[in-house]
């Protein structure tokens, strides 16, 4: 038998490597994002900011499945956008409005269609929502992204109590990754102090080798997740574990 895994925001950084890593340790890999670069798993080119059909999609070829063939179902949403970091009246519209479709609609849409295709699956089902400590404190100039974040954290605590309530409920856990070395941190430290009054942190976070690569983040989410106690905590970080 093997384990499947879905995995949003695939194309790179945290997303990839944890794809990457599941494809390489015998799971079956499905990822999804808006590039579709050569990889030895199957992915989609989607675009998450349009999150309903790739839900619809989803939700149709979870359908076609041999479930039983299958161990586990695992959801791992981990695609965000960060916008660029500045206070919210100074924002541009739609890239606000493509952060939080990205980053909280889709996840929203997708581990919806996710629980009702496997509902009745015999198979282990687990969802893994990527957060961040910035979800857990605020920061000038970068509140769409904590804002999405935070969500996630209760989304999580909701699934959770509802999915206690349901033969073989899903496992759900919105999982913090630590510090990582990926674009998002590189769009950080080049912002415009102006703006961004925190830049310096994170410049001396890069300079003082406190960044995890998104290898050694992704294999520390792929440990949490195969947890056995893995959703006994709603909310989690690899830092605690």
């Amino acid at each position: 038998m093997t384990s499947l895994v879905i995995v949003t925001g695939a194309s790179r950084g945290l997303g990839r490597a944890i794809a990457q890593q599941l494809h390489a340790a015998g799971d079956l890999v499905l990822g999804l994002s808006r590039q579709r670069p050569e990889a030895p798993f199957e992915q989609w080119a989607c675009d998450l900011a349009d999150p309903l059909p790739v839900a619809q999609r989803l939700e149709a070829w979870l359908a076609t499945l041999d479930a039983g063939a299958l161990r586990s179902a695992t959801l791992v949403n981990n695609a965000a956008l960060v916008t660029d970091p500045q206070p919210l009246a100074d924002s541009d519209a739609r890239a606000l409005s493509a952060a939080v479709r990205v980053g909280l609609e889709a996840p929203l849409l997708l581990t919806s269609a996710f629980l009702r295709a496997t509902r009745t699956w015999p198979a282990r089902r687990r969802v893994l929502h990527i957060s961040s400590g910035l979800g857990r404190r605020g920061m000038a100039s970068t509140g769409p992204y904590c804002a999405v974040k935070a969500a996630l954290d209760n989304l999580a605590r909701a699934q959770a109590l509802e999915e206690a309530l349901q033969p073989n409920g899903a496992k759900v856990c919105s999982l913090a990754p630590g510090v990582i070395d990926t674009d998002m941190q590189l769009q950080l430290r080049s912002a415009d102090p102006r703006g961004f009054p925190d830049v310096s942190a994170f410049v001396q976070m890069k300079h003082s080798g406190r960044l995890d690569s998104p290898a050694a983040a992704a294999a520390k989410v792929i440990a949490y997740l195969n947890r056995a106690d893995f959703g006994t905590q709603p909310v989690g970080d690899v830092r605690d574990a």
